[in-house]
């Protein structure tokens, strides 16, 4: 049984019943003595996507749930549903727009490196990747000896996903994005 000290974004509980999926975690330690960190912890439903938001000390505990991942790659879009393959036994798994709410604008065609959280043969929720590669599609233009200076411009990206990059970056140019913070973190 994991406790709420334990839980970091993405893994899965169940609470009343239904299961959950991590958003969000923040630790907020008391200044009085002896008292215990609270952890508030924001969740979203896994199907449905419905928030939960509550607070909670470091021992109490949620039940286990018996959670599979399995490696897959994005294969294609069909209306509200994004179908993923898993890598070993290319089992297809299905999950509709609302429950890969965050994670659409990094998903691209035969994207490797997504795992798949499963639940009694039910696929729940994504795990991207660490980062993405992706390429710029529309930026302004790059500014002579801009690299000198730390500022950024908007960049965006064919699926939409819109970043702020160096001012020296061109439309074209692949760049490694953080799919937890979304910032840029440099070209690939």
């Amino acid at each position: 049984m994991p406790a709420a000290n334990e839980l970091k974004k993405g893994h899965i509980v169940e609470i009343n019943g239904h299961y959950y999926q991590v958003k969000n975690v923040d630790a907020k330690s008391p200044s009085s003595r002896g008292a215990q960190t609270l952890y508030k912890i924001r969740f979203n439903q896994v199907p449905g996507g419905r928030k939960l938001e509550g607070s909670y000390t470091g021992n109490d505990q949620f039940p286990h749930v018996d959670l599979q991942r399995s490696n897959c790659s994005f294969l294609y879009k069909d209306g509200g549903l994004y179908t993923f393959m898993d890598a070993e036994d290319y089992t297809q798994h299905s999950l509709n727009e609302s429950d890969l709410e965050g994670s659409l604008e990094y998903l691209q065609d035969g994207m490797e490196g997504i795992v798949v959280l499963v639940v009694d043969g039910q696929a729940l929720a994504i795990e991207l990747p660490q980062s993405v590669v992706m390429e710029v599609i529309e930026t302004s233009p790059a500014i002579k000896g801009a690299s000198a200076a730390a500022r950024t411009k908007p960049a965006r990206m064919a699926t939409g996903l819109e970043v702020q990059v160096p001012e020296y970056l061109e439309p074209g140019e692949r760049i490694k994005i953080n799919t937890e913070t979304g910032k840029f973190m440099s070209r690939a």
